[in-house]
């Protein structure tokens, strides 16, 4: 066989159920090769859009992502996408053609591996023929151990190579680093002493499946449980879940947050949007920080105790340490009645276009909670993050550590790939609907039953808010309505436009249904500035 077979062989041998692409003349033997190995192919419409598929498959399913492209502008194509996934820490391969190293004058000759390595993700390459089996096998193993984005390098030449296939070493048993004894023995002892303390969880928690420990822990403890965005759901249906932690905290978690006197983060960057711009936590809180990464401890805040270990390892510990519950059935109550959606707010008057607020609060109440929501990046953003409530961590995808418009739609078909057990909900404005707009066309040809909700202010929102209040003039960040539901149904979508919440009606036929993908235009009010926004404009 040549190296292009063994290497799809390889990859569908370490688990690779799933590729995500678009073919070229680069990666079209290695891709089948993936596919008659027992792979499904997925094939998107712009490269960005596969990597972002591969990425919100690894997300839900937590398997390895796998997404092909063609060498040259096939790869730089999928950089943005591969930006996120590197920056998310998403277990990602993406395998890439490229030129020869003799190849000198080709048209699509460029430096794939610094390309890939200036964006934070691991250059990997088939060497050889004989080599090419363990090189595929150490990019997956690599992208699943170290939850990196891995991308795999095969040159045409060494493509077109005849190979034996050759062997894989054995998979090695890599144990998670425990935590530390003496700082479990610290962390347990600063948690006997709090009268109100606080667990904050992020997406290092849910990879390390820590969810039951910190449950526990809350109970033991006393704790209020929130999370980052990232991992908005850990929690969901726990009586001390306050939900999601920063700029898009509830004003009742904000109070419990800022009240509490230890603070303990577990897998979860205390970065700005998490700590809402270092207002989060009351000046005398104490801060204690749990991580894999050494170099994540204090890297955004000053902390006052840290510990490197497994999230969940770490909890387990904590939770041997501990043996009292304590839990404050008055706190909880307030928890309970502290949801976005119990916070009153002043609805729009405007004709002929929805608050942004009522349309998430109708939306929540109409769709089934068994749902995976994607939000993309955006003004829009925090609505659908507050509003629509998801029923655990895997139910909620959230591609914003690149902060790039127009990820999302790949990342929801991506999830809806990984879960077809449940409804799919994508969450884009319109800026990030367009940019996007390629992978319409794979939704509608897919024929996958996934909500799509565009939150239509026919303008790049946050740059209007920002900047018209200062003063400038942002009409070249305002453009004329889009009709997003006959751009859905020459795709092969369906499309339904709502200026008011009875127009959301037909939405209730297809959900009985589900039998193709839905468009939802909704025109919402321009002139309403999300609360999150406010507070990010006013941390910087």
């Amino acid at each position: 066989m040549v190296v292009s077979e063994a290497v799809g062989r390889a990859l569908a041998s370490e688990g690779v159920r799933v590729v995500f692409g678009l073919i070229g003349s680069g990666n079209l033997a290695v891709t089948n090769a993936l596919r008659d190995a027992g792979a499904r192919f997925v094939a998107a419409r712009h490269e960005t859009g596969a990597v972002c598929m591969a990425d919100g498959y690894a997300r839900v399913s937590g398997e390895v992502g796998c997404a092909s492209v063609h060498q040259g502008p096939g790869l730089t194509n999928a950089i943005t996408g591969l930006t996120e996934a590197a920056k998310s820490r998403t277990p990602v391969v993406l395998v890439a053609a490229d030129t020869p190293a003799s190849a000198l004058r080709s048209n699509f000759k460029i430096d794939q591996g610094r390309l890939v390595e200036s964006v934070g993700a691991v250059a990997e390459r088939v060497h050889g023929a004989d080599t090419a089996v363990a090189d595929a096998v150490r990019a997956v193993r690599r992208a699943r151990v170290e939850r990196r984005a891995v991308v795999l390098m095969l040159a045409l030449d060494v493509q077109a190579m005849e190979t034996d296939g050759g062997a894989a070493a054995a998979a090695l048993e890599v144990a998670s680093p425990r935590p530390d004894d003496a700082a479990v023995a610290r962390i347990a002892e600063a948690l006997a002493d709090a009268r109100r303390p606080a667990i904050i969880a992020g997406r290092g928690a849910v990879l390390a499946g820590a969810g039951s420990a910190l449950r526990r822990l809350g109970e033991l403890t006393g704790a209020v449980l929130a999370t980052s965005a990232v991992a908005n759901g850990l929690f969901a249906g726990d009586p001390s879940d306050v939900g999601i932690a920063g700029g898009f905290a509830t004003p009742s978690a904000t109070r419990l947050l800022r009240d509490a006197d230890v603070v303990l983060a577990v897998g979860a960057s205390l970065n700005a949007w998490t700590t809402r711009h270092g207002t989060m936590f009351g000046p005398d809180a104490k801060v204690i920080q749990v991580d894999v990464d050494a170099e994540a401890i204090g890297a955004h805040r000053p902390v006052d105790l840290g510990a490197i270990g497994d999230a969940r390892l770490t909890a387990e510990a904590l939770v041997a340490a501990l043996d009292r519950s304590r839990a404050d059935a008055g706190r909880s109550g307030r928890i309970a009645a502290g949801r976005w959606r119990d916070e009153p707010y002043e609805e729009t008057t405007a004709a002929d276009v929805l608050d942004p607020r009522t349309l998430s609060i109708a939306l929540d109440d109409l769709l089934p909670i068994e749902r995976t929501v994607v939000v993309d990046s955006g003004h829009f953003m925090g609505w659908p993050s507050m509003y629509l409530r998801v029923p655990d961590a895997a139910g909620f995808v959230f591609p914003q550590a690149f902060q790039c418009v127009g990820l999302a739609l790949g990342n929801a078909i991506g999830a809806a790939v990984a879960r077809p057990d449940r409804l799919t909900v994508a969450a884009l404005g319109d800026g990030g609907a367009l940019l996007s707009l390629p992978e319409l066309e794979t939704l509608g040809r897919l024929g996958l039953p996934i909500l799509v909700i565009v939150y239509n202010d026919a303008a790049y929102g946050a740059e209007v808010h920002h900047f018209r209040p200062m003063g400038h003039v942002v009409d070249i960040a305002q453009f004329p309505d889009t009709d997003f539901a006959a751009l859905a149904r020459a795709a092969g979508c369906e499309g339904i436009t709502a200026r008011r919440i009875a127009d959301l009606e037909p939405l209730r036929a297809w959900l009985e249904r589900r039998d193709g993908p839905m468009v939802l235009d909704a025109k919402v009010d321009p002139d309403i500035c999300a609360d999150w926004l406010e507070e990010a404009f006013r941390g910087h």
